[in-house]
């Protein structure tokens, strides 16, 4: 099958690249998603969560309390690390599961968003990095999730730069248009490369 690396900047419309990969057959492997569903109430996940920060990081109903734990580990690199290293491995792991039960022949879109600040673009058979202008999507997350300004620019400024997401492409789209533009690029890129690669992995494998 053909493994796909999904990623781009906050607000750049990595979430409608993979909802229109979706809907034209691939396989979306959300890690974001994934980040969720590890650490849900009675998961080792969440467990090992508790251990390293303490039951404070809980609500009253024994759930994750995400702004709680933001507060603790969002100033601390080594505090953050220590929750990487919970969560990532079980969302790796869980993604890799998700893999091996796709049909023979799926394309399977990994959506990623710290793909290149994980260095796991290394490991995909294709990178497909939505971008846009940074002014355009410090608009996006004013008017979509009321973030002020500053706020918005902490956190590009706290991801991988256009520049090292694009290095590590097979391709950008540029999102700087409508909505319909990027489906239509997307749609584009499937007919035009995706299938194609696709096509050629399965005759490989035929032949060995």
């Amino acid at each position: 099958m053909l493994r796909v690396g999904l990623t781009g900047g906050i607000a750049a419309g990595k979430s409608l690249a993979a909802r229109t990969l979706a809907d034209l057959g691939a396989l979306v492997i959300d890690a974001d998603a994934l980040a969720r569903e590890v650490v849900e109430p009675g998961t080792e996940g969440l467990a090992a969560v508790v251990e390293a920060f303490g039951p404070g990081i809980l609500d009253g109903e024994g759930r994750l309390d995400r702004p709680a734990l933001a507060a603790v580990v969002f100033s601390d690199e080594a505090k953050r690390q220590t929750l990487n290293g919970i969560v990532h491995p079980r969302v790796r792991a869980r993604a890799a599961e998700l893999e091996r039960e796709a049909a023979p022949g799926t394309i399977v879109v990994h959506d990623i968003p710290l793909l290149v600040e994980t260095g796991q673009h290394r490991s995909f058979d294709f990178v497909l990095v939505i971008d846009a202008p940074q002014e355009e999507r410090i608009r996006r997350m004013a008017a979509d999730r009321g973030m002020s300004d500053e706020a918005a620019r902490a956190r590009i400024a706290a991801q991988s730069s256009a520049e090292e997401r694009a290095a590590a492409a097979d391709v950008v789209l540029n999102n700087e248009g409508t909505s319909d533009e990027l489906v239509a690029a997307v749609q584009k890129l499937w007919e035009a490369r995706l299938l194609p690669l696709n096509r050629e992995l399965m005759a490989a494998d035929k032949r060995r």
